[in-house]
């Protein structure tokens, strides 16, 4: 498996383990305040972060390294800021809301990198295949 890959699916690992606590921290609490923070960790960063590793996976080195590097670190890198930002703006903290529209552009970022591999391997000749 490409480190690229790897990279994406141990975020994606790591983003889904803090989801799950935090969804079962809220239910043994029974306050459902951080569930839109919750949300987006899952999506963003277990379900989208999966999905981009496994494309890498499949595309392998027919993508520009130097993209996919650059599509991970803004993919994660997103997450990394606009969840405990959200999450803080939740618990009323006004001045988190700046950090959350940065993180916002900062994943919209990753997912035009994102997109921008994709449409490259459109113009990619197809690998031959051995039989």
């Amino acid at each position: 498996m490409p480190r690229l890959s790897l990279a994406f699916f141990t975020a994606a690992v790591c983003c889904g383990l803090c989801g799950m606590t935090l969804g079962a921290y809220m239910a043994a609490h029974n306050d459902f305040t951080l569930a839109p923070a919750h949300a987006h960790l899952n999506l963003l960063g277990w379900v989208t972060l999966s999905i981009m590793g496994g494309f890498y996976a499949f595309a392998g080195p027919r993508t520009p390294k130097w993209l996919g590097w650059g599509n991970f670190c803004l993919s994660f890198g997103g997450v990394l800021v606009i969840v405990p930002s959200l999450a803080m703006l939740l618990m009323g903290h006004k001045e988190a809301e700046k950090f959350v529209i940065a993180g916002t552009v900062i994943t919209i970022c990753g997912m035009l990198a994102f997109a921008a591999e994709v449409i490259h391997l459109w113009g990619r000749p197809k690998p031959a295949v051995a039989r």
